[in-house]
């Protein structure tokens, strides 16, 4: 089960796994771009229309799809996700609330409504998605690293719970991926003032260099080799070794560099 599957990294993630034979059932508020990935997949699918701040619509897609799924479910990503950029100071609280219900409860519900199950078979894994973000703090990011962390606090609770029994939970951690992401966020001003959202979206462009495609390869492999946590791309392992190695200076750290990461 894949939420957020309409493209990016859950539409691939989807392709990938029905490439290797696996049964998918995949949802999104996106019910054009939902049609558009279901129409790719070989072999059974079950495509919703879902907003995943639903909490109940969550539950009954988890009965529908545990009535559906011709074998025990062995996958449940929890990846729709939205951002804002918006100072602090001047933020619109509507748009860091819909940050939080997409990213946070988005996840938590998924969980919720998915974890019984996963129980009652005693197998199957939860694939939460962070972010590089979850790592690191970043300016105008406020909302949205406050949510990626929040998943990853979440996710690793959740790992420890689940210690001595069939069902694992992990965290992802995608750095830099060429999906609409920005382009579908709400804009307000970037970490530079600026206040041209096609300047963002060029400059997203031209630094998220890991397309979908190799994310999904790297969360399959992963979650294959039983990893606790996933990191996706360069960039997200450079970040996450600041964030170890100076928890406090990186952003510092990251300045110093970012003038020539920029050209």
């Amino acid at each position: 089960m894949i939420t957020g599957a309409s493209s990016g990294i859950g539409r691939a993630l989807a392709q990938r796994l029905a490439g290797h034979g696996c049964p998918v059932a995949i949802c999104d508020a996106d019910a054009e771009g939902l049609e558009r990935t279901a129409e790719t997949l070989p072999g059974a699918v079950l495509a919703r229309e879902l907003d995943v701040r639903d909490r109940q619509g969550q539950m009954a897609f988890a009965a529908a799809v545990s009535e559906w799924a011709p074998a025990p479910i062995g996958l449940v990503v929890n990846n729709a996700g939205v951002t804002v950029s918006q100072p602090a100071a001047t933020a619109a609280p509507e748009d860091d609330e819909w940050v939080f219900d997409v990213n946070f409860w988005g996840v938590v519900h998924g969980t919720r409504a998915f974890l019984p199950i996963l129980l009652e078979q005693d197998s199957g894994t939860i694939v939460n998605v962070s972010s590089v973000f979850g790592l690191i703090g970043w300016p105008t990011q406020s909302a949205y690293c406050a949510s990626k962390f929040a998943v990853r606090g979440y996710t690793e609770s959740l790992r420890h719970e689940l210690r001595d029994c069939g069902v694992d939970a992990l965290a992802v951690h995608p750095g830099g991926i060429a999906t609409n992401i920005v382009r579908n966020s709400r804009f307000h001003a970037d970490d530079l003032g600026r206040t041209d959202r096609g300047e963002l979206e060029r400059e997203f462009a031209n630094l998220a260099r890991t397309t979908p495609e190799r994310a999904a390869e790297i969360i399959h492999k992963g979650v294959e080799s039983g990893r606790d946590r996933i990191l996706v791309g360069a960039d997200a392992n450079v970040l996450s070794l600041l964030a170890r190695s100076a928890p406090v200076r990186y952003f510092k750290l990251i300045k110093r560099i970012e003038p020539i990461v920029r050209r």
